[in-house]
């Protein structure tokens, strides 16, 4: 890994500047890529714009920034993105400072401005190395997420393309799939989840393999079938459903065939379950049976003692002698058959026979 700390000027920084839609923004003579496709869009408001021009007209330093060396040679900026587009904007006279624009200024006031020098950190490496770096290096402002950092890495066309649909404000993922998905489109938080699920959880395997593919049409196709698997499967929407391993799920039981009507029956059922703590687990307990995911309401320390010593402490299986410590509360009629978590429904088992048969 190399990791060379170097100056730049505003006016090399700025030469052959370049903010287009479709090809993205460019800068120092079109070989910085100033707005990968894995970085958020440009934020900054005009109060946060001035402050970055009013540090260097007084030659205060600016934070550090860092940019990664491509293969072919070229940059990209991986930290400082809000505040080189400020720059970049002023120099082109896109905004005013101090109701001044850079056309309206003193010579020697604009060359003072061309001439400050930016640090910038130049990162070139492995993809692992560089991964691993990025994780570890102390980001100024706000911290790229891990899927950023990803991105930059195993960054192309692959990339690239993925950004149409999953990460920007408004784009076609977000369009399917926001009521099924935690975070934003525009952090990467619905890119990373998506190739979460498509590689069951092998995220950067997967970029790997990918990063210098044409196109990301596996990963949109995949996700789009995920989302109308759900809508399928499971008909009536509940804010539950939001953030639910849907993908991992999809991988496993999309090929088996389910009645949603039943379905629809059984979830309401199991939403008006006082004895369901987790009602978000209730999909998966659909798909998988596994109680785990239900969080069932466990018997209270009361309810625990009166069996316990109504039992004078014999386990009804093995029927030996244990202290209540060594024992576990247990439904007599099996809550999945219906045994509600009441006194009258409590056992105490040792817990070798309550794991016998709970079967964990």
């Amino acid at each position: 890994m190399i990791i060379e700390l170097k100056q730049i000027s505003i006016k090399e920084l700025t030469t052959g500047y370049q903010d287009n839609n479709e090809n993205g923004i460019m800068g120092y003579s079109g070989k910085l890529d100033i707005r990968p496709p894995y970085q958020r869009e440009f934020i900054y408001k005009d109060k946060q714009r001035a402050a970055v021009i009013d540090s260097i007209t007084k030659d205060y330093p600016l934070n550090v920034m860092y940019w990664a060396v491509r293969e072919d040679g070229n940059f990209e900026v991986i930290d400082g993105q809000q505040r080189t587009i400020s720059i970049c904007q002023f120099i082109e006279g896109d905004f005013a400072f101090n109701d001044r624009y850079f056309h309206n200024l003193q010579a020697n006031e604009k060359e003072q401005l061309l001439n400050y020098k930016l640090m910038v950190y130049f990162c070139s490496g492995t993809d692992s190395e560089k991964l691993e770096w990025f994780k570890t290096i102390n980001i100024a402002g706000e911290q790229l997420t891990d899927q950023e950092l990803r991105n930059a890495v195993y960054s192309g066309s692959w990339v690239s393309d993925a950004k149409r649909y999953f990460s920007k404000t408004g784009c076609p993922a977000y369009g399917i799939g926001s009521d099924y998905l935690n975070g934003t489109a525009i952090r990467q938080d619905y890119l990373e989840t998506a190739i979460k699920w498509i590689s069951n959880d092998n995220i950067e395997m997967y970029m790997a393999k990918n990063q210098h593919e044409a196109n990301s049409n596996e990963l949109w196709l995949y996700f789009q079938s995920v989302i109308n698997w759900v809508k399928i499967v499971f008909s009536n929407y509940r804010k539950e459903m939001k953030g639910v391993g849907w993908g991992f799920l999809y991988n496993t039981y999309k090929d088996t065939k389910y009645d949603s009507k039943k379905i629809e029956t059984e979830v309401a059922k199991l939403m008006e379950d006082e004895d369901v703590g987790n009602k978000k687990g209730i999909y998966e307990y659909i798909l998988t049976r596994k109680e785990k995911y239900l969080n069932i309401r466990a018997f209270s320390p009361n309810q625990k003692r009166e069996a316990y010593e109504k039992q004078k402490g014999i386990c009804p299986v093995c029927k030996k002698h244990y202290e209540i410590e060594e024992m576990k509360g247990d439904h007599i009629t099996p809550w999945h058959e219906g045994g509600p978590t009441i006194s009258d429904n409590c056992q105490m088992l040792c817990k070798e026979d309550n794991r016998r048969k709970s079967g964990k």
